[in-house]
């Protein structure tokens, strides 16, 4: 077993049993842990995908856990399950354990599955981009597209008019392959959004919208865990601020936005009109 592999670690067997069902079906092999030291000695032995941990577990609890997995595995996507919404541990879990989703128990089991599934697919996305070539960078932002049909070609059409924007600014060949880069892999954080909030008719409620937000954080998560260069993580992270600060994910206003960030903003924001 390499491939796909899942790692649910809960101090609760009932727990573990449950969340192991739902992948009855899959070809996906799924190993389960009592606790966190158990856990890390799977991990030795086996190459996991996913890591789906409880928090207060006894001993090394959940994120003390999934800070260890980041540094030990970093490609291996982190999901957080709590008992109760807490919003320090959810801020702890992403700074410290860089977590990719943080879920509160009792879960919905649908939605639960496909956070995991998601996570698999964050994972091949990363461990590609790592050492792919233009060619196979070029046709994963293309897989990426599928999830949301409205933006079919769109990560081409902004790379077109970026590197314009890039050529009359005299920027460096560097940059313009960093920028290149950049805009096709601007949305691959959109793997983490559930189809039902990406592909729905209508708008967005606030809930579905701080989602979709998201989108950004991941998608910069994903680029860095790939080792790529800072302007194409800045583009990932940035492309969505604004010259006045009402942009997202920080807010960030006026030339405090990366340049290369700009330049894919503006040319996102064109091939939208």
């Amino acid at each position: 077993m390499t491939a796909d592999c899942i790692l649910i670690v809960d101090d609760e067997q009932n727990i573990l049993n449950a969340v192991k069902r739902l992948f009855s079906a899959d070809p996906l092999p799924v190993l389960t842990a009592l606790n966190a030291a158990e856990g890390m000695e799977m991990m030795k032995q086996q190459a996991v995908s996913v890591i789906v941990s409880d928090n207060m577990m006894p001993g090394i609890n959940g994120i003390e856990f999934l800070e260890w997995a980041k540094n030990y595995s970093p490609d291996s996507m982190r999901i957080l399950m709590t008992g109760y919404a807490d919003l320090h541990a959810a801020i702890n879990a992403i700074n410290r354990a860089g977590v990719f989703r943080f879920m509160t128990k009792p879960w919905d089991d649908t939605e639960l599955r496909q956070v995991v599934l998601d996570s698999i697919d964050k994972f091949k996305i990363a461990s590609s981009i790592r050492s792919a070539d233009e060619a196979k960078l070029l046709s994963l932002a293309q897989t990426i597209e599928l999830k949301d049909p409205y933006t079919k070609g769109h990560c081409e059409r902004v790379a077109l008019y970026a590197l314009k924007l890039a050529d009359a600014l005299a920027l460096s060949e560097d940059m313009k392959k960093n920028i290149k880069y950049g805009c096709w892999l601007h949305d691959c954080g959109k793997i983490g959004v559930p189809d039902g909030i990406l592909n729905k008719p209508g708008i967005l409620d606030a809930e579905q919208f701080e989602m979709i937000k998201q989108h950004s954080r991941w998608g910069a998560e994903v680029v860095r865990t790939a080792q790529l260069t800072e302007p194409v993580v800045n583009i990932a992270l940035y492309h969505h601020e604004r010259f006045n600060g009402k942009g997202y994910p920080v807010g960030l206003r006026g030339t405090d936005i990366p340049l290369e960030a700009r330049i894919v903003a503006i040319a996102d924001t064109y091939m939208m009109l």
